[in-house]
Formats: C-alpha cells, sequence, structure tokens
C-alpha cells in the first residue's frame, strides 16, 4: 500500500542539479542532524538532489581555512566578517584555488549590514567576479551589494520580505533569491512575473532544514517546465559556470 505520506508522487520527476545552501559541520551551540559530508549528500540523494553548493560552519564559524571536500559538490568559500584584512588576503588565496562562489554568515559572525567590513569585501568578491552567497535580512543587507555590479544570491529571503526583494532586484539585474523560504501559495509565480524565472535558485539549507518543502513548493507551482528546470539548477549552473 502507497505511503500517504510520501511526498514524491507530487514532484512528478523533478529533480534538482544544484541546490545553491547546502552546509556541512554543525553549530556548536544548538542540537541539530549530523553535517557530516557523507551524511549530508546521502540525505540530498534520497530527496533527488545531484548537486549543490556546499559550505563549511568551521570554516564559517571558527577558521577560514579551506572548503572541505564534499561529494558531486561544488565548494564555496567562507570569510569572517570580523577579519575584513585577513580576509582580504584569504580572498586572494580562495580565488587562485578556483572558487567560484563566496558565502557571507553575517548572522552567526555578529555583523550588521553597515559595517564597512561588509561592503569591502564584498566589493573585492564583486570585482573579482564572483557569486556572492549571502545570508541575512534582505530587507537590510541588499545596501553593501548595490551598485557594485554583484551577483549575488539573497539566502534568506522570506515570503514576508518578499515585496522588498522585488524591490531591489528590478534596479539590480545581479540580485538573485533563494527558494528556501518562499514557501507561500505564490512566491515564486511573483519572482517570475516581476524579474523573470532566471533570478530564482534552489535553495534547501540541508540538512538543517527539509529539502522536500522548498522542493515540493516548486514542484507544483504555476512555472512552466523550463522555468522549473532553470529554477532547480539551470540558473546556479549557469552562474557557476558548471553544466548538471
Amino acid at each position: 500500500m502507497p505511503d500517504p505520506f510520501d511526498p514524491r508522487p507530487l514532484l512528478d520527476g523533478l529533480t534538482v542539479s544544484v541546490d545553491i545552501d547546502v552546509l556541512i559541520g554543525q553549530f556548536p551551540d544548538r542540537p541539530g542532524p549530523s553535517g557530516d559530508p557523507a551524511a549530508v549528500r546521502a540525505m540530498l540523494t534520497d530527496r533527488g538532489v545531484t548537486g549543490a553548493a556546499v559550505a563549511d560552519l568551521r570554516a564559517a564559524l571558527f577558521d577560514l581555512g579551506s572548503p572541505a571536500p564534499f561529494p558531486g559538490g561544488i565548494a564555496v568559500g567562507t570569510l569572517d566578517l570580523r577579519d575584513p584584512i585577513g580576509s582580504a588576503t584569504h580572498l586572494e588565496g580562495l580565488i587562485s584555488a578556483g572558487i567560484r562562489a563566496i558565502r557571507f554568515f553575517p548572522d552567526e559572525q555578529g555583523v550588521q549590514p553597515d559595517f564597512p567590513a561588509v561592503r569591502h569585501l564584498a566589493r573585492l568578491a564583486a570585482d573579482a567576479g564572483l557569486i556572492l552567497l549571502s545570508g541575512g535580512d534582505v530587507r537590510r543587507f541588499w545596501r553593501p551589494y548595490a551598485g557594485l555590479d554583484a551577483t549575488v544570491v539573497f539566502l534568506d529571503t522570506h515570503f514576508y520580505h518578499l515585496g522588498d526583494f522585488l524591490l531591489v532586484a528590478a534596479d539590480e539585474p545581479g540580485f538573485h533569491t533563494s527558494t528556501r523560504l518562499l514557501t507561500s501559495p505564490d512566491g515564486l509565480e511573483q519572482v517570475t512575473a516581476r524579474v523573470g524565472a532566471q533570478r530564482l535558485l534552489f535553495g534547501s539549507r540541508a540538512p538543517f532544514y527539509e529539502p522536500y518543502v522548498p522542493l515540493l513548493r516548486l514542484a507544483t507551482s504555476a512555472l512552466s517546465a523550463d522555468e522549473k528546470r532553470l529554477v532547480a539548477g539551470g540558473n546556479a549552473g549557469r552562474l557557476l559556470g558548471v553544466t548538471g
């Protein structure tokens, strides 16, 4: 007898070639799932996610180091917004290593959008042609990236704040958003109608959030099949220079 709680029939075969928001490691001050790379990879595979842009929590919370390897993943560099001078030097090494994306963790690092470090490091990353993956409230964290000709993916855009994202995205063609918190009945459709499906990137924040939630919202949305494929990895692949 089919499991009535199995969400897979609703997905209609939709898979994700790039999840833009995946973490490995663990937060030291809270319980949570295993952030072991193999466990995270297994979770994504079970949900039909074949590729991911992966950041290391150890690098975000303790020391920069090098991005940890992840099977089938795209390594994302991390900077310490509390140390703009050291992070600028570290960024040079990441660029030399071929890193294509940098992730900012302002909430975890206790940094505000008007701190000079945020604008300074964002400018360096934008000038180097890197993709910037940004946490934080989009209503406040759009400011340090404005006017830099930067390609930014806001990872924490909540559907309550979608109107603000759409306003700034209309003026900033490089502004994109993760789908993780756009779970309202028309959030994905609003973005598509106003700035285009090419501004939407699938994100789950696995393993700390359930990938099925944004995946089901995408699968059952009113987007066309081609638009869903863009969101499910086509857009991320284009920005990151990978195919999948």
